[in-house]
């Protein structure tokens, strides 16, 4: 199995060579560099970060390769570890790269005994839901009402405005569980933006907030994971930002012209309610007695947070570092040259063992078939802007009325009207900084 997954689409594994993706990277990346020199750039990295915040390539390596040297040294730590587990507790004399995930959750699981099922209980859908308004309603001054007359494209499908003394400034559709037809996964889009029209009224913005979760059963709700509550917090998120917003030109209104690699500070930043006791007091709830999450669970969840997270990052960074050179010291190269540089990326990142045939490139849909080609940096460069965001409320405490009046002002309201470093920086006071990423993280100091 594991060797048909890191071979798929390429000249190796069970299926070699009928499906190879290779002539087809070769060709993107030409094409890309093509486009790039037409458009007056010198390479494709550079075209694809006039619409970022990250200012030139070599800012967004140095970014990388700064939090490459804080990580590595700890996840080669978390590995050794995950090896003397394997050794001692498995019988394993060497980890193979098909025994990392296996042998991890037996790990995570010796070590802080939790698992997502023992959390159903206290994460019933509506009492999340519940609790998701009463955290924006701290956070933010604003309402929620239900429209059951509303118009809908489902019957499962409800209908909320949000509200602010007492008048409507936008609705959402709310779509929370998997059905027959549905495309699957989690996200929030947009059914209508906030614009002045040209017969001078205002158009008031509606989002699509939509999830694949697990369906009622008879009279019980439905029992979320923590996992899935996160994701529900990350979407409306997304939610916010598009329907807070203040502009009225539909290109620069909500999440429309915000910049790729800022788009992520608002839904990353939701999720740190999840985590913390006086969120979870509005979000949790048993589905039997009302109880909240005990103590003992909550000590439990907050110390596997970081479980390998340093593992994870430096994972990140060898995806980000790959497609960033990739896009920016080639202009058209081919499988082989694709393939020395994920090898020598891997070489100064990766602590896991690797494997000659692995063509985990010829499967990156993320940078060939999807909107991350010299992008995919962009998960970590709006986790910074996240944490950092998250820190200035754990400094004034995380339901400050000011500091999330701030936030709604500077960076909610905004869309993409503004430059996000200028938004950053007028809400934060200073310089983006990734401390509080690594802090939140448990990543030591280096």
């Amino acid at each position: 199995v594991y060797t048909a997954f890191v071979t798929r689409a390429s000249d190796h594994g069970p299926n070699a060579g009928e499906y190879d993706n290779a002539p087809v990277i070769e060709e993107t990346l030409r094409l890309r560099h093509e486009l790039s020199e037409l458009l007056g750039f010198a390479n494709y990295a550079e075209l694809s970060l006039t619409t970022k915040m990250a200012e030139s390539p070599q800012q967004v390596r140095d970014f990388l390769e700064d939090l490459a040297r804080r990580a590595v040294p700890q996840a080669r730590e978390e590995f050794v570890e995950l090896e003397t587990y394997a050794r001692e507790e498995l019988d394993l004399a060497e980890l193979a790269p098909w025994d990392i995930g296996y042998v991890s959750e037996k790990l995570r699981e010796a070590r802080h005994a939790i698992s997502q099922e023992q959390l159903r209980a206290y994460f019933p859908a509506p009492q999340a839901v519940k609790g998701l308004f009463r955290v924006v309603e701290r956070l933010c001054g604003v309402t929620f009402e239900e429209d059951s007359q509303a118009p809908r494209y489902h019957p499962e499908v409800r209908y909320f405005r949000i509200l602010e003394h007492g008048e409507p400034i936008a609705g959402f559709y709310l779509d929370l569980y998997a059905r027959e037809g549905k495309r699957g996964g989690a996200w929030m889009d947009e059914c209508r933006v906030r614009r002045q029209r040209e017969d001078g009224k205002l158009q008031l913005p509606v989002a699509y907030l939509t999830c694949n979760f697990t369906r009622p059963v008879g009279d019980r709700p439905a029992l979320l994971t923590h996992d899935e509550v996160i994701t529900l917090f990350h979407e409306f998120g997304h939610g916010l930002h598009h329907m807070l917003t203040r502009q009225t030109v539909a290109d620069v209104s909500g999440i429309n012209g915000v910049a790729w690699d800022a788009v992520e500070l608002p839904s990353q930043f939701m999720e740190n309610y999840c985590w913390e006791r006086e969120g979870l007091d509005l979000i949790a709830g048993h589905v039997d007695s009302g109880e909240p999450l005990p103590t003992e669970l909550l000590e439990r969840l907050q110390a596997a947070k970081n479980f390998q997270s340093a593992m994870a990052l430096v994972r990140q960074l060898e995806f980000s570092l790959f497609d960033l050179r990739l896009h920016h010291e080639f202009s058209t190269p081919t499988a082989t040259d694709v393939q020395r540089l994920l090898d020598e990326v891997r070489e100064a990142v990766s602590v896991v063992p690797k494997v000659d045939f692995n063509r985990f490139q010829n499967g990156f849909s993320h940078i060939f078939a999807g909107g991350y080609a010299a992008g995919y940096y962009s998960y970590k460069w709006a986790e910074v802007l996240s944490a950092d965001t998250w820190s200035a409320f754990e400094e004034a405490g995380i339901f400050d009325p000011e500091t999330g009046n701030r936030f709604r002002s500077e960076i909610l309201e905004q869309g993409g009207a503004r430059d996000a470093a200028e938004l950053f920086r007028a809400f934060r006071g200073r310089e983006p900084s990734v401390e509080p990423l690594l802090r939140h993280n448990g990543i030591r100091a280096a």
